[in-house]
């Protein structure tokens, strides 16, 4: 395990073989096998109590602040970017500029099997992304997307969430 410059809280597992470095871990959270999870000395990710993250998880916040919720689970192979571009063609980057922009991922998330979530995005609270997943915009608490790009499949109903608060 590769390790610099974290803040972990309590009871929190980490895999041998992932690197983890500018993140501040919630306590209770488990990190998987080769993962990597990475934010920046000006902007360090915040991962909340409780949080899963499954195995080949790749979290990039060095370009923007990503912030992930309580109680969030990761699949295998969730990539998230705060920042993207053509970085080794220049001309490319006069069509295609860099994007960079932050993420956040309310609490009680589930993010499904190799998803993508691009910068600029929040999901609300409870918010669940179906497998194979392109998240390029936002959506609110409760929604239901999937799809390349992902579009909102449905909402929770009122029953469902009511039993979320039993």
């Amino acid at each position: 395990m590769i390790t610099y410059q974290i803040d972990l809280g309590e009871n929190v597992d980490i895999h041998h073989s992932s690197k983890v470095n500018n993140v501040t871990v919630g306590d209770r959270c488990r990190i998987a096998f080769n993962v990597n999870i990475f934010g920046s000395p000006e902007s360090p990710m915040s991962i909340g109590d409780d949080c899963y993250i499954g195995p080949y998880c790749f979290l990039e916040g060095f370009n923007a602040r990503v912030t992930i919720g309580k109680n969030v689970s990761f699949a295998q192979r969730i990539t998230l970017i705060s920042g993207s571009a053509p970085n080794a063609s220049k001309k490319l980057q006069r069509i295609f500029p860099a994007i960079d922009g932050p993420i956040h991922i309310g609490d009680d998330c589930w993010i499904g099997a190799h998803s993508v979530i691009m910068p600029n995005v929040t999901l609300g609270t409870c918010c669940i992304v179906g497998v194979n997943s392109f998240v390029n915009k936002s959506f609110p608490d409760y929604s239901i997307i999937g799809g390349c790009p992902a579009v909102l499949i449905r909402r929770l109903t009122e029953d469902e969430i009511q039993r979320l608060d039993d």
